[in-house]
């Protein structure tokens, strides 16, 4: 059974408790954004669609009537001087052989492809820190606010602010080979791991002098048909970072939570225990959980037919779907009531605008706005899936494709000019044996096949009773025991009859 590596699990568990080397003020978070609303399409865009997919519906109408037989067959070859036809066929299996290597490993290269991230992990380390300005113990060192009568005057204090970074960095692995670790602008930031980040700041909003409880980081999605977004930068500084600032006005510590949501390819999912346990993992995509179910039945013997597309439920698998046996095509609308949305990572911070923290005693070990330091596991990046990429989009690589496809179409052209040569070869050498019988043959053919597009062809012949076979003795023997004695011909002349009535 396939072992799935847990992050979730480890997320949680490193999350919460994380790594604390040193304690540190507040969160870093980028200023709230809002996600754009979906525009409306216009007639235009409607008129631009509607072109589109009749443009593409005539494509494929056109390649379907293609020919895309290249072998040449047996009487063809048998008419050919020479031992080229041999050749080609003998070119023809190593093609063959070539192309199921190929698709083989392009399927190995797909799968990898596919894998957005490798089943290894990383070390993700957070710095949350945070300074501050303004303050009433600042104001006071500074006598920015003494009056002229030499008494403080702090009134609501609305020049105090705190400032707080979240700053993100992927450990490097020791073990890493120097030619094998990513530029500077390839390295994984700190963004790529999550699709939002949430701030909630554990006060009520009335009591915050700008009224924010809550301050919201949404990466920006890629464009797709519901919703172009032409505004799409993935390299912009909304969407790439390794770190997270914002200002806000308050004087006093204040508790917040760090919400932070994974993003991923595909969605992942928090497993039921059930699940989980037959699965050895806490979470899962939809894909994973389905794999994973067919390599436990396989592991365990549970396939009864001969497709293995049955499973047979044991005690474990009785017990988390309540069935006796599973279809596999059905496998994921059984499995989506295990499947319950993935928590987000939280981390626990306080903001501390303290002169302790701020601005310690210089005798003091601690140095200002300490950070406070959170080691989360992540997946890490496919290493192999750059170069997938920079080789499936090679310019070369696409050249030598696209020639290909067309030696495959002239080669079909070609073949299929032979055989209709043959066809013609073959009619005139039939016709030169024996003129009468051949043409009165082909006549009964194109009568039959004319008979048959009218819809006026019977069973068994023509309307005039002798079909392409008209001139063989059956037809001719009458009796009870002849063709026209049977029950066939009756019903044929019961219908013909009975047209001929309804016509007058």
């Amino acid at each position: 059974m396939q072992h799935y590596r847990n992050f979730s699990q480890a997320s949680q568990q490193r999350s919460p408790h994380a790594t604390q080397a040193r304690r540190g003020p507040g969160p870093m978070v980028a200023p709230p954004t809002h996600p754009s609303q979906q525009p409306q399409m216009t007639a235009a865009q409607m008129q631009a669609q509607q072109i589109e997919a009749a443009r593409r519906g005539d494509l494929a109408r056109r390649q379907s009537r293609k020919p895309t037989d290249r072998d040449i067959s047996e009487d063809v070859g048998e008419v050919i001087v020479g031992d080229g036809v041999q050749r080609y066929k003998k070119l023809r299996d190593v093609e063959k052989r070539l192309d199921a290597v190929m698709m083989r490993k392009r399927l190995d290269v797909m799968d990898n492809a596919q894998r957005e991230y490798a089943r290894r992990e990383g070390v993700l380390r957070v710095w949350v820190s945070n300074t501050a300005e303004g303050q009433p113990w600042q104001v006071m060192e500074d006598g920015s606010g003494m009056g002229e009568d030499g008494i403080f005057d702090l009134g609501e204090n609305s020049q105090a602010t705190f400032r707080v970074k979240i700053e993100g960095r992927l450990l490097e692995d020791p073990e890493e080979l120097e030619e094998d670790k990513p530029s500077p602008d390839k390295r994984p930031r700190l963004s790529t791991f999550f699709k939002a980040i949430t701030i909630d700041l554990h006060r009520n909003p009335a009591l915050m002098p700008d009224g924010y409880s809550q301050i919201e980081w949404k990466k920006q999605q890629p464009p797709n048909p519901q919703n172009p977004n032409p505004n799409y930068d993935p390299n912009s500084s909304e969407n790439s970072f390794d770190k997270l600032e914002f200002e806000r006005k308050g004087d006093e510590n204040i508790n917040v939570t760090i919400s932070m949501l994974r993003d991923t390819e595909r969605e992942r999912y928090k497993l039921s225990p059930g699940l989980a346990e037959i699965l050895d993992s806490e979470e899962e995509d939809m894909l994973g959980a389905v794999q994973g179910i067919w390599e436990y039945a396989r592991a365990m013997h549970l396939q009864e037919d001969d497709d293995k597309r049955t499973i047979v439920c044991d005690e474990p698998l009785r017990k988390l779907f309540h069935q006796e046996k599973l279809s596999f095509p059905y496998l994921p609308d059984i499995l989506q009531p295990h499947l319950r949305p993935l928590p987000p990572i939280k981390l626990n911070y306080t903001i501390r605008v303290d002169k302790p923290y701020i601005s310690p005693a210089s005798d003091s070990e601690t140095k200002p706005s300490t950070p406070t330091i959170y080691d989360i596991r992540v997946p890490l990046p496919n290493p192999t899936a750059y170069q997938i990429h920079k080789y499936a989009t090679s310019k070369s690589h696409l050249a030598d494709l696209q020639s290909i496809v067309r030696t495959d179409d002239d080669l079909a052209l070609l073949v299929q000019k032979l055989n209709q040569t043959n066809a013609k070869r073959k009619f005139y050498e039939n016709l030169a044996k024996d003129p009468a019988s051949f043409v009165k043959r082909w006549v009964s053919s194109q009568q039959r096949d004319l008979e048959v597009i009218l819809a006026e062809a019977t069973r068994g012949g023509g309307s005039g009773g002798l079909g392409e076979e008209g001139a063989s003795e059956e037809w001719r023997k009458g009796g009870e025991d002849g063709l026209w004695g049977s029950q066939i011909a009756r019903e044929s002349v019961g219908l013909w009859l009975a047209r001929q009535n309804k016509a007058h």
